[in-house]
């Protein structure tokens, strides 16, 4: 039983959807699965967030600089920044791409660490609360 709950958790850090669909499947109660994988989430994003500086110099010192393009999808991401700004990168992109994906955006942006965090840790908890209890709902009517 330890062992299916480190799994989840270590599954939590990476991708959420994941891990609460590998709980489901150990048959993990809905208590548990949610605490495990908050517990995990918030490990992921605080992973990424404070390392994130050192993984980008890491990458950058490796990376060829290409030339600039000016393009359509640079016009769509930046609409969505100005539309949205951290409460779009940090919440919304938490829900819909997962929160180490979402920080390295907002880094890309120029975010403050500590402003795009709390939209995750908020995005991270509320995200496993409802999809624990909900599919565990939804897998017991069937």
């Amino acid at each position: 039983m330890l062992y299916k709950i480190l799994l989840v958790g270590l599954l939590a850090t990476f991708e959420i959807y994941v891990a609460i669909g590998t709980g489901m499947a150990f048959n993990l109660s809905s208590n548990v699965l949610f605490l495990t994988t908050v517990t995990g989430g918030i490990i992921g994003v605080f992973v990424a967030a404070f390392l994130g500086d050192k993984i980008r110099s890491f990458i950058l010192k490796y990376k060829k600089p290409k030339p600039a393009k000016t393009g359509n999808k640079d016009k769509i991401i930046m609409k969505l920044w100005e539309k949205y700004g951290v409460v779009g990168v940090g919440f919304l992109g938490t829900f819909i791409v997962g929160a180490p994906i979402s920080i390295g955006i907002g880094y890309g942006f120029g975010i403050q660490p500590k402003r795009l965090v709390n939209w995750c840790l908020l995005a991270v908890v509320l995200r496993c609360f409802i999809f624990s209890y909900f599919f565990n709902y939804v897998k017991s009517l069937f």
